[in-house]
């Protein structure tokens, strides 16, 4: 998009507002008019302005941009999703100007919009695909929609308390049972919809339902009997449900996969199902979902949990399969022979571009401590890099990997040969070199570093006696040598995770909550800022995740990765150096007015002080829109969220996990609100119960 930029009297650059919208003029003091480009040119900049945009704003700068805007590129589909400035008023202007063009349409998220503004869409007759997730949709509101949308094939909605299947009329039905793709996210007991979808393609489930009401109450899943034999899966293809924490969401995803136990679709090639935790239960009948996935062949995407699986049923779905994803995170019952099952198996694995083996062997030790079956070697590694050439997404987190010099080629070393990797998962042991301090290997230690929660508690060094030697240059030989060769060897790489092989999150999103923190691994201990620093060289990185490095000192190489990778738009640090001395703030202080880029940022550490220069420093993040701090006795200034809030008018989420006061956080809560911030999220933490 052609735009202007203007300069503040520091001389800095401020493109807030003035980026996303045309201005005239620029063009005319740069001598260019808007005639002089082409129509493909203008077509190529104007999908990335927003729908309402396109129609309040460009369609009425001149006739030619009026006519571009109308063009059937922009108008057939329209994404109004994130979109926060599109109000009620602005919404139905574009479904009167559009209702006739449109044939995608993503609505999802837009809480804000009314019922009424919902109702306008019955205008689209010509919608094939609507998404309406996290909108407000009663059960006679959604039989209104499909009762006039005869051509729709893919939906997505979401089933909350009190939706009724009964209320929707028969022609809704008819509707329904000409949708191919469903995607339903359920906040209550309920096969929503899914009975009425007789001819389902895809169907993606999400289960988002709490064991306890907000009164405590236990919530009952019971459906209506004989129900569970409703849904009409003759023709599914591809089957994703992914689940919260909860025994009410276990329970319900196995009564939707019931039909399974009798008959396994024969075009089924996607089966994916995320339970979360080390303990997601038996369900009775995955030996014969697993048989019947195996006679069908031809699978192309597989998840299972890991107590649903066994070896044999695994080598039989592999053997006449050539799939693109494959996820065993925490399949640890396989130990090391799941990679040979993997090579030996699978019939091509050329196709395979996402692996995930997070936390299936539980030792990736190369040391006398593990028993000589339970790890990987090089040769297992090369193997695979042989054998799918084309992979992109490889995870290796929540296990552990220490090298012994001389004995066989680094980790990091294989990894280079994985030409088209994209997104990258490891534990931080596994980039280190080794011990770098002689007389720490002559002692031969290999117990992990004492609880992280106990590291900020000892006794302070005394002046002159420092153990870590701190070098501000940050030089290449300090960084060690296999992490550098492996970015040297991966330089496209887009995502990135470096997590302590023992880490949880005190908040987890899919997980259950593990208030225990595992001790560090040693060799984690040994990658520090001049490591961190070494990312900068990544120059596509936009996902960076740092988490349990207690190497970390000043922070300084954040300052690195913030000025070299400025496409960056997603940064998680969690308990990173000393937990209770938060040393590297003020080097995240100096990096973040550098990431003009970053939209989602996430904290977690104890003894966070969020103070006025840290708020200061993020709200010269310009692409700001969500921010998440976690931390045990954490401290905030009201004044200064107030302020950042007020300055960043685009970030739409605040999550606040603190040691404030349970007055202090609502009177924040409500300054926040009053001043227009109702979609706001901000919660704090009292005493070790979460307050909202």
């Amino acid at each position: 998009m052609y735009s202007c930029r203007k300069r503040t009297s520091d001389g800095n650059m401020d493109n807030q507002n003035v980026e996303e919208r045309f201005s005239l003029d620029c063009v005319e003091h740069s001598g260019i008019s808007i005639s002089g480009f082409s129509d493909e040119i203008l077509l190529n900049i104007l999908t990335h302005v927003p729908s309402h945009d396109l129609v309040l704003s460009v369609g009425r700068v001149c006739k030619k941009m009026k006519t571009l805007s109308l063009d059937k590129s922009l108008t057939n589909h329209v994404r109004l999703s994130k979109e926060y400035l599109a109000n009620d008023d602005a919404v139905k202007q574009v479904v009167k100007e559009l209702a006739s063009e449109i044939q995608t349409l993503s609505m999802s998220g837009c809480y804000w919009l009314s019922g009424a503004t919902i109702d306008q869409l019955t205008r689209c007759k010509g919608l094939v695909k609507l998404d309406l997730s996290g909108c407000r949709l009663t059960s006679v509101r959604l039989s209104k929609i499909l009762s006039s949308l005869r051509g729709l094939r893919s939906l997505a909605i979401d089933i909350s308390a009190g939706f009724d299947s009964n209320q929707l009329s028969r022609e809704s039905k008819a509707t329904l049972s000409k949708i191919s793709e469903l995607k339903q996210t359920l906040y209550t007991p309920s096969y929503g919809v899914v009975p009425c979808c007789t001819n389902l393609e895809r169907l993606l489930l999400y289960f988002e339902i709490y064991d306890l009401t907000r009164e405590g109450a236990t919530i009952c899943c019971q459906l209506m009997v004989g129900q569970s034999s409703i849904p009409h899966y003759q023709n599914l293809q591809v089957f994703y449900a992914r689940l919260a924490p909860g025994e009410v969401n276990q329970t319900l995803v196995n009564l939707y996969l019931a039909v399974f136990s009798v008959h396994v679709p024969e075009r089924l090639h996607v089966f994916i199902i995320s339970i979360p935790g080390n303990n997601p239960g038996h369900w009775p009948a995955a030996k014969n979902l697993l048989d019947g996935i195996a006679r069908n062949g031809a699978l192309e995407a597989l998840q299972l949990p890991k107590t649903w699986l066994d070896q044999s049923s695994l080598q039989r779905i592999l053997k006449h399969s050539a799939p693109s994803h494959l996820n065993f995170s925490r399949c640890s019952v396989f130990g090391s022979q799941l990679i040979h099952s993997i090579l030996n198996g699978v019939m091509d694995l050329r196709q395979l571009v996402s692996l995930n083996l997070s936390g299936c062997i539980q030792g990736l030790y190369l040391d006398c401590t593990w028993k000589a079956d339970e790890h990987i070697d090089s040769h297992v590694m090369e193997s695979l890099a042989s054998a799918c050439p084309n992979i992109r997404h490889l995870n290796l987190s929540a296990a552990h990997y220490h090298s012994t010099p001389g004995s066989e080629e680094h980790l990091c070393a294989v990894l280079t040969r994985f030409k088209s990797l994209r997104s990258l998962a490891l534990p931080v042991c596994a980039v280190s070199d080794g011990v770098k301090n002689p007389e720490y290997a002559a002692r031969g230690s290999t117990a992990p570093i004492s609880s992280s929660l106990m590291l900020g508690l000892r006794k302070g060094t005394r002046v002159g006696l420092q153990t870590y030697k701190v070098n501000s240059d940050l030089r290449d030989e300090q960084t060690s040598s296999s992490f550098r060769a492996l970015l040297e060897g991966n330089p496209f790489l887009e995502e990135i995770e470096l997590i302590g092989s023992n880490f949880s999150s005190a908040m987890p999103r899919y997980e259950p909550a593990i208030r225990k923190e595992q001790a560090a691994c040693s060799w984690a201990g040994h990658i520090g800022d001049s490591e961190v620093a070494a990312l900068g060289a990544l120059g596509f990185l936009r996902r960076l995740t740092l988490a349990q490095l207690p190497g970390i000192v000043k922070g300084t190489g954040l300052v690195e990765v913030a000025m070299k990778c400025r496409d960056l738009q997603v940064l998680s640090l969690a308990n990173l150096g000393l937990l209770k001395n938060t040393t590297y703030m003020p080097a995240l202080i100096e990096a973040l007015p550098y990431c003009k880029q970053l939209k989602d940022l996430r904290l977690e550490q104890p003894y966070i002080n969020a103070n006025a220069r840290f708020f200061q420093a993020l709200s010269q993040c310009s692409s700001l829109r969500r921010l998440c701090l976690i931390s045990r006795n954490g401290t905030f200034q009201a004044d200064a969220v107030t302020a950042f809030m007020a300055s960043c008018r685009d970030v739409i989420m605040c999550h606040m996990f603190m040691g404030g006061s349970l007055v202090a956080c609502r009177n924040l809560q409500k300054a926040l609100q009053d001043s227009g911030g109702d979609g706001l999220s901000l919660r704090s933490v009292l005493k070790g119960k979460q307050v909202k």
